[in-house]
């Protein structure tokens, strides 16, 4: 009996130093150690949007940086739809614009009736969102007081643009009453003013939108300007928006327009732990170069800035490591 409670004994002990041995040839291949699920899916937006480009490229950071994380991205309606799933922790990521994450956490605008989001935390503010109006030399519309009757692209159902959509229009005192308003991704949108089936589009993102390029392959493009006037007056009401220009030859226009822009920001819940987040954070900072070379959107994000329009608050483990590299 003391014969084989000898080998027993042995076995486990060489089990053991197997597992040991491999355990450490893995911190050895330099993954960071990370508590918390093992799968982290980011939620994103349209697939030939900002939001999707560059949540492929964390997500593969996170696989190759993280060990023990499997990370997967969600093509999502965009904004809304991701504060509503991190509420409901379908999501451990979310790209979303700071207005539609402030009404989230505050239970108010088109989360008036689906109430607050409260487990919302930030990791970082990350660059501006242009508020993009585009229309085609044919339509012949030159300002925002030309929608009234026409056949308008208010961006997806719950999705970020909508709301600035319906916002920009009622601070030129038009409402959806006075248009033919389309509920419509960014491709739709775009797809749907080849046919002649839309005359303008709201879309909100980076600079520049891959859609909005495919259209000027064909078409003569034309960027509505949203005035600086306008702009300031609406942030009266909503404090997110800020006037800026989408630079001359971004879409083949000569000169700068004047538009409104909002700040897109990574998001995530409460709920994940510190160790997690802290790594989520530490590698997407000292990756950025995989970033910028995914998305130019990516080329605005500054270590300085990640706090800039945060309307939530930020995640202890995001905090620690910003707090580490001030």
């Amino acid at each position: 009996m003391k014969k084989k409670g000898s080998i027993l004994a042995v076995l486990v002990l060489v089990v053991l130093g197997l597992f040991t041995g491999c355990s450490g040839k893995k911190e050895e291949a330099g993954g960071e150690k990370s508590a918390g699920p093992a799968f982290v899916t980011i939620a994103t937006g349209g697939s030939s949007g900002a939001y999707f480009a560059l949540g492929g490229a964390i997500s593969n950071q996170l696989n190759q940086k993280i060990e023990g994380v499997n990370s997967s991205v969600q093509s999502t309606g965009a904004s809304a739809v991701n504060a509503t799933l991190l509420g409901t922790e379908k999501v451990e990521l979310a790209f979303a614009m700071n207005d539609v994450v402030s009404y989230a956490y505050t239970g108010t605008e088109v989360f008036k009736e689906k109430g607050k989001v409260e487990n919302l935390r930030g990791i970082a503010a990350l660059y501006p969102n242009f508020v993009q109006l585009i229309t085609v030399e044919k339509t012949g519309i030159k300002e925002v007081s030309d929608l009234k009757g026409k056949r308008v692209g208010v961006g997806a159902p719950g999705s970020g643009t909508e709301v600035n959509a319906r916002q920009i229009l009622k601070a030129y005192g038009i409402t959806y009453d006075d248009i033919k308003a389309d509920y419509l991704s960014y491709a739709e949108a775009v797809e749907q003013m080849k046919n002649g089936a839309v005359d303008a589009a709201f879309l909100t993102s980076g600079l520049p939108n891959s859609t909005i390029m495919d259209l000027s392959t064909t078409q003569d493009v034309k960027i509505i300007p949203i005035r600086k006037a306008t702009v300031e007056k609406l942030a009266e009401e909503y404090p997110f928006y800020a006037s800026e220009v989408i630079p001359a030859g971004t879409y083949d226009n000569e000169e700068d327009v004047e538009t409104a822009a909002v700040q897109t920001l990574l998001v995530t819940r409460a709920d994940l732990s510190d160790d997690l987040v802290y790594n989520i954070t530490k590698t997407i900072f000292e990756n950025l170069d995989a970033l910028k070379e995914t998305h130019s959107a990516a080329n605005s994000i500054q270590l300085e800035a990640v706090r800039k329009g945060m309307p939530i608050p930020l995640h202890p483990g995001a905090e620690k490591y910003f707090n580490e590299h001030k």
